[in-house]
């Protein structure tokens, strides 16, 4: 494989033994605002394996004390009694959504020292959102001292001809099957196979092309930086690795380059797959006078006066419901505008909480509560993110989402990074 796509000693357990549907866990950033699901999901659980005791999901940030010495405790236990290595492997997987369409993908490792994502990057691997640094301390307690590392990263390539991960799907009779199950109810299914060395040296080729000279120049202009993976969910995961790889390379320098944290296991997906939606990420804003945020919220949309073209963004309160209009933006995005606003009026107000909600029924739901209101909005096109990013840099903190919650992607295979 290239250098950009690596082969990895990938984790599974052996699903013959163990129950694919229950050792399989959404990504730990869905339901933030739902800690019943959660709760639900460990009750199903059990006793039984599950990637779910290898997370702390979002929801309960404010237990990594308690829960991170479990979960690193249970990473040890899978590993010397579960976990079967499959050495330097890439995974083709198939994953049904909920609503029957099949979106595919790749499994392997990134390199960390080709990703950034600061501001301003030019690397090859770059975050399509701003990073909020506060959130990567919690996750970083999890990862500092993790054994292993099971991803819900999922990267995008621009490949709108499908070069790379299509072609696997028509050899998959020719592949060694990895795994096959269903899903939790309501996220659809999952099926998987062992890349083979021919498909290695197709998908290599194919990466290659995809950030030659040439295309990058004729598809993203003049003096366009190569951006080859665009991190598509899971920033803030990413940006946790490549912190913990940076602690490492301090510590330890130049050995750090060959140290297993400086790689980080990904799904690779393309960005044309017609089974890839991106879908908004609405707010939720709480703990504040209603009344005194939409009120605020319409000084701030008089105060516009920028060139983009008008936006709009519905309101939702226990109260009251409406649109809210900007006539004038400055910026070219509604999340943008209306971040702009939740950015100033929570520095004045300390005592709100904002939550990033991916299911507009959530957000009817939370909004429905006192001292609360929602924010829903149109979200952007698929096709001008990679022109976006290479021309103006990260998007807003949580633009978009990549589907709808039931359809993230699950932990499933693991890798060890120390």
């Amino acid at each position: 494989m290239s250098a950009y796509l690596l082969p990895s000693d990938i984790l599974l357990p052996v699903f013959s033994a163990v129950d694919g549907t229950t050792w399989a866990a959404i990504a730990c950033d869905q339901f933030t605002g739902e800690p019943e699901y959660w709760k639900n999901l460990d009750e199903r659980v059990g006793e039984a394996p599950s990637t779910l005791r290898l997370i702390l999901p979002e929801a309960f940030l404010g237990e990594a004390e308690t829960r991170v010495p479990v979960i690193h405790e249970t990473m040890e236990n899978y590993y010397r009694s579960l976990l079967v290595r499959h050495p330097n492997s890439i995974v083709y997987l198939e994953r049904t959504l909920s609503d029957g369409r099949v979106r595919r993908g790749l499994v392997g490792m990134i390199d960390l020292e080709q990703y950034d994502y600061r501001s301003g990057a030019k690397s090859l691997i770059r975050a399509t959102e701003a990073t909020v640094t506060e959130r990567i301390p919690p996750r970083l307690a999890v990862r500092r001292e993790a054994l292993l590392e099971s991803p819900h990263v999922m990267l995008l390539i621009d490949d709108p001809q499908k070069t790379v991960i299509e072609p696997f799907a028509a050899r998959v009779d020719r592949l060694q099957p990895a795994y096959d199950f269903a899903l939790t109810a309501g996220s659809g299914s999952v099926r998987a196979w062992f890349a083979d060395t021919p498909g290695f040296g197709r998908a290599s080729a194919a990466l290659e092309r995809l950030i030659s000279p040439e295309r990058i120049r004729t598809r993203y202009g003049e003096g366009a930086a190569p951006l080859l993976f665009a991190v598509g969910d899971g920033n803030h995961s990413l940006a946790v690795a490549k912190a913990a790889y940076e602690e490492i390379k301090a510590a330890h320098g130049d050995n750090a380059l060959f140290h297993p944290a400086r790689y980080a296991l990904v799904e690779v997906v393309n960005l044309h797959d017609p089974a890839l939606t991106f879908e908004p990420i609405y707010r939720v804003l709480s703990h504040v006078d209603t009344d005194d945020v939409l009120k605020s919220l319409e000084t701030f949309s008089f105060a516009q006066h920028g060139a983009a073209a008008p936006q709009q963004t519905r309101f939702v309160s226990a109260e009251r419901r409406g649109t809210m209009h900007f006539g004038h933006p400055s910026a070219e995005l509604t999340v943008a505008t209306l971040q702009q606003f939740l950015d100033g009026y929570m520095a004045a107000h300390p005592e709100a909480e904002l939550d990033y909600i991916h299911s507009e029924k959530t957000v009817e739901s939370l909004a429905a509560h006192p001292n609360t209101v929602g924010f829903l909005f149109a979200g952007m096109a698929k096709d001008d993110l990679f022109r976006t990013v290479i021309q103006n840099g990260a998007l807003p903190r949580k633009t978009f989402s990549m589907g709808a919650a039931e359809d993230k992607r699950f932990y499933i295979e693991c890798r060890r990074i120390r």
